[in-house]
């Protein structure tokens, strides 16, 4: 893999410092306070942070995709609800980028590159999940405005996002009759359910929108073609996988960072509880299983910026790293012992938030079904 340049490297030395400075001393009260930290996104924004990849004409910084996903994994170091954030702020701005008019393309991508509108991205509902193909919610044309009728599920930023990415039926031709528009959050006819009470990243609020004929304007159908919206769907989690990939890694390593320190300074019968080999190993372990994880995504990385497919290695990024944070977390846990299940130490956060990794952006299942289709060619029923 090429190695960075150093305009890179000097970029990351300052999302470090952020990371450490800025974001980790309020990450346990935003936590707590169920409220994401708008003014550090805002100050991303301030930083070129929330632009990374995409062109400059839009604002944009036109950086390596590999090097974006080094950044999420920066922040979520420290703090994994504001790495997904990012991460779903920008799945949602590339996908309007990527499918949307020239017209479109200049209205809509702009403020969110510029991190001064917060994107978020509506495909699932309350009865199809990772079956997006059965999605209910419909968009009939009526004049100059679509009608949207329905419930989007599951969606991060939902309620608090200034601009939704959403996937609707506007045919019933399975797939092909899906089509994707740009709503914004002040939509006559969109109101907003109360976040969903989760395990961890309450930070990070999860909502279901609720369409009630809601009038959107005809030119906000992305690329002005029906039947666009399951493509764009598809080709936009690829990089949103990598996205949590990124964010799972560097949960795992904030979880082995703070695990090396405890143990370095912990003491038992004598000595600190690093030189005991259980513990040892546990560390060692967490560490090749955070590097491993680290060059698979890095690879996925490297090969979308190629121009190369990525859907079946973004897939097992996705699965290898969120996995690896999980059992990295576990571990983490096990060696502070009891402190490990208190809220003194945040391996605990670490935890529940590896676990939602493991679920977001298509389930741990779901990319065994995807690589296991690109493995075998056998396309879904």
């Amino acid at each position: 893999m090429e190695p960075l340049a150093e305009e890179h490297r000097e970029l990351l030395a300052l999302v470090r410092r952020f990371a450490d400075d800025e974001v980790a001393p309020v990450a346990d009260r935003c936590e707590h306070e169920h409220r994401f930290p708008r003014e550090l996104f805002a100050q991303l924004g301030e930083l070129d942070l929330t632009g990374l990849p995409f062109a400059e004409e839009l604002g944009g910084s036109a950086l390596p995709y590999r090097v974006y996903l080094l950044v999420v994994e920066e922040l979520s170091r420290v703090f994994a609800a504001f790495g997904m954030g990012l991460s779903v702020h920008t799945l949602a701005t590339w996908a309007i980028a990527t499918y949307a008019t020239p017209e479109q393309r200049e209205r809509f991508v702009p403020e969110m590159v510029a991190g001064e509108l917060l994107g978020a991205y509506a495909l699932s509902e309350p009865g199809s999940g990772s079956d997006a193909g059965a999605m209910t919610t419909r968009a009939v044309r009526d004049g100059d405005v679509y009608r949207l009728d329905g419930v989007k599920a599951w969606v991060t930023h939902g309620g608090i996002a200034d601009r939704y990415l959403v996937m609707a039926r506007t045919s019933d031709e399975g797939s092909r009759g899906i089509s994707a528009f740009v709503v914004d959050a002040d939509q006559p006819g969109l109101t907003f359910a109360q976040p969903e009470e989760k395990i961890a990243m309450w930070a990070s609020p999860t909502a279901q929108l609720i369409f009630d004929d809601a009038p959107v304007a005809a030119d906000r159908l992305i690329g002005g073609e029906e039947g666009q919206g399951f493509r764009l769907a598809l080709a936009a989690l690829d990089g949103g996988r990598l996205g949590i990939a990124a964010c799972a890694v560097g949960l795992a390593q904030g979880a082995l960072d703070q695990a090396v320190a405890y143990a370095g300074q912990r003491e038992q019968f004598g000595q600190t509880i690093d030189r005991f080999q259980g513990v040892s190993f546990l560390l060692a372990d967490m560490a090749a299983r955070t590097e491993a994880a680290r060059a698979l995504y890095r690879s996925a990385a490297a090969r979308r910026d190629a121009g190369e497919a990525t859907t079946d290695v973004a897939a097992m990024s996705k699965l290898v790293a969120t996995d690896a944070a999980m059992q990295t977390a576990v571990d983490a846990v096990q060696v502070f012992g009891g402190y490990g299940v208190t809220r003194d130490f945040p391996v605990e956060r670490y935890l529940r938030e590896a676990k939602i990794l493991q679920i977001v952006e298509g389930t741990n299942q779901i990319q065994r079904v995807v690589i296991a289709r690109g493995l075998t060619g056998h396309a879904a029923r």
